[in-house]
């Protein structure tokens, strides 16, 4: 058997491992349960990789991103190692073959999204799969203590069952200890090891800087720091103001948010990752599974609400090793805003029920029906037509994904359907009177076996490609086969989909255990405690409030952040505050100045100390401010 280094070698060209990747592949490889949190770009996914191609049988990969998951299986094929996907939106008949091709050992890696774990297919398909290895992705998910708890983990421990003696491993970025002893408990790890790396970062610089006009903020930076960049906004419509803004002032700039179409993400992306566009402004919707390493700044223009989702955001920042930048702008008025939030993120049981009506009023869908049912539902238009607070309905629809009603996703793409509604008689018939419609309805029945007694997936650019037509033209004439009613047609849809898990019911019979979204709620006003107390700490290396925060005890000042090169300046005495009232006072005499022109004209001068004398002398009343900036109301050397 070829050793773990031979294996990365021999795949992926590399002639060692990172650090601990090598001792979590050991581990896995002695069949002991893992877990291994790796800072965002530390090579995860190595860690399942290698080891399962140094053993007969196939790894069976659980993650909620269908985008990486799809990544990683392309990846895969590109080394010429068999991998598939099974995830949200796939035709019954599409999930069959491939759980056929894994249990006949035709398939080294299966991807599976957690709520595939529940469908009676794949468990029917469980006993004769020959997994060597159980691989958990964004592991954090499965705790309620976790910033991003998704009840389908906790399925995961019910699939162990089928496959005794497989060992676990647990991936995750970041956790606290809290987040991974439940992970452990839930998994029901037996005796796990567990890997942490340092989730210290040399080459990152935190910053965090109280700002109220931060767009000026974020062009400074971008003109001070060179390369790439990435700023993180929570509303998608300022996402176009700010790219819109950075472009006017010459720095190529795009926006990506989930409302996107996916043909549209994908190219922004790309051109992004191409280095096509410098910056990219975006929802926290992007980044995930991008492993893109020159990034050297990251600037958040709202603060998360969590230290986690903060420490990933930010860490996509110099995966290189070299010098990059996290930058977090805020003022007091946010903070204030996203604690009178928590109301609306933790909706009443009334509240829940409330917009469970209005979704299926909105959709239209009578009681008794719709379970595993896929509905175009586009959450903002939503809220508009029922006059409804956006956060709430997210947070609502949120709250029912975690109880398990409806699954909302923002990627699935469902193929074009299609069956025939009439015998074959009343074809031959329709042919004969519309003989412009025989060639297309002869296509269906040749290219795709079972669509006259069943609804099977097809596909508008194969038939372009076989009847010599475009593609539009191909929409057509299924469309005018679905208004005779010869067949029924489901146009292809790429928009967010809503996916009813349970049967519809009246809005009053709707459950929820309203004690475990208590226990959630008091779990996330920790963690926003947290993220604000770590937004507003002045004194304490931000490198060692993040890490102990994960739990870990014994840091050093990273001597880069904010807080550290303001402990390594000189102290601001008496004299020197003389010193540089005496300074602005002169600056002003001759003429009124806005901020960015006196900061000019006084080089090296700390923007906190500038802030603290004008704050002074505005109280005094030796400076004020006019439609020009701020002006001297008295003669020079006041002081002396």
């Amino acid at each position: 058997m070829n050793s773990p280094v031979a294996i990365l070698q021999q795949y992926w060209g590399y002639q060692q491992f990172r650090p601990l990747q090598e001792d979590i592949v050991n581990s896995v490889l002695q069949g002991r349960d893992t877990l291994a949190l790796l800072p965002t770009g530390g090579g995860k996914s190595i860690c399942f990789q290698v080891p399962a191609l140094m053993r007969r049988g196939l790894c069976l990969v659980i993650t909620p991103l269908i985008a990486l998951m799809k990544d990683q299986v392309a990846n895969l094929k590109r080394k010429n190692i068999t991998a598939y996907a099974i995830y949200a939106g796939m035709p019954f008949q599409e999930v069959e073959r491939v759980m056929e091709a894994a249990r006949r050992g035709r398939c080294k890696f299966l991807y599976v999204s957690p709520e595939r774990l529940q469908s009676k297919l794949f468990q029917t398909y469980c006993d004769g799969l020959p997994v060597n290895l159980l691989a958990v992705d964004e592991a954090h998910c499965i705790s309620q203590w976790g910033y991003d708890f998704r009840p389908a983990y906790l399925q995961i421990a019910d699939i162990r069952s089928y496959f005794p003696g497989v060992p676990v491993l647990a991936l995750t970025a970041s956790a606290t200890p809290k987040v991974q002893a439940d992970i452990c408990d839930k998994l029901l790890m037996k005796e796990p090891r567990i890997f942490t790396k340092s989730f210290a970062r040399s080459n990152l610089s935190y910053s965090v800087l109280e700002e109220n006009t931060k767009i000026n903020k974020i062009q400074h930076i971008l003109q001070k720091v060179p390369g790439c960049g990435i700023v993180y906004c929570r509303n998608r419509r300022r996402t176009k103001e700010i790219a819109d803004l950075l472009r006017m002032q010459g720095i190529p700039a795009s926006f990506y948010h989930a409302g996107l179409p996916q043909e549209e993400r994908n190219l922004r992306q790309e051109a992004w990752i191409n280095n096509e566009v410098r910056v990219m402004v975006c929802t926290n919707a992007f980044g995930m599974g991008i492993d893109k390493p020159d990034v050297r700044v990251v600037i958040h223009f709202d603060a998360p609400d969590s230290l986690e989702a903060y420490y990933q955001e930010a860490g996509r920042a110099g995966r290189d090793e070299e010098k990059a930048y996290a930058v977090l702008l805020y003022n007091e008025v946010e903070l204030a805003e996203m604690q009178e939030r928590i109301a609306l993120q933790f909706p009443t049981l009334e509240e829940v029920r409330q917009v469970y009506q209005a979704i299926v009023n909105y959709l239209q869908i009578p009681v008794g029906s719709a379970e595993g049912e896929y509905f175009d539902f586009d959450i903002n238009d939503f809220a508009r037509t029922f006059h409804l607070n956006l956060t709430l309905v997210y947070s609502a629809v949120k709250l029912m994904e975690q109880e398990g009603i409806v699954q909302l996703s923002e990627s699935v793409l469902l193929p074009s359907k299609a069956t025939f509604l009439v015998d074959k008689e009343t074809l031959y018939n329709f042919e004969t009177a519309y003989p412009a419609l025989e060639e297309i309805t002869k296509t269906l029945l040749r290219t795709y076996e079972g669509i006259y007694d069943n609804e099977v997936p097809v596909y508008e650019r194969q038939m372009s490609r076989i009847l010599y037509i475009e593609e539009d033209e191909i929409v057509a004439l299924l469309n005018q086969l679905n208004q005779a009613g010869i067949i029924r047609y489901s146009p292809r849809r790429d928009k967010p989909q809503l996916c009813f898990l349970q049967e519809r019911v009246s809005a009053m019979n709707l459950r929820i255990n309203m004690a475990r979204v208590e226990i959630r709620k008091q779990a996330y006003i920790e963690r926003l405690d947290a993220m604000i107390a770590y937004t507003r700490n002045k004194s304490t290396c931000r490198t060692t409030e993040l890490v102990n925060y994960f739990g870990e005890q014994e840091s050093k000042p990273c001597g880069v952040c904010d807080v550290c090169i303001q402990k390594s300046q000189a102290p601001f005495t008496p004299a020197d505050f003389r010193k540089l009232a005496d300074a602005v006072v002169a600056a002003l005499a001759d003429q009124a100045l806005l901020l960015s022109g006196l900061q000019a004209k006084l080089p090296g001068v700390s923007r906190h100390h500038l802030l603290e004398v004008l704050q002074y002398l505005s109280s005094e009343g030796m400076i004020a401010r006019s439609e020009e900036g701020l002006y001297s109301k008295i003669r020079r050397n006041f002081l002396y």
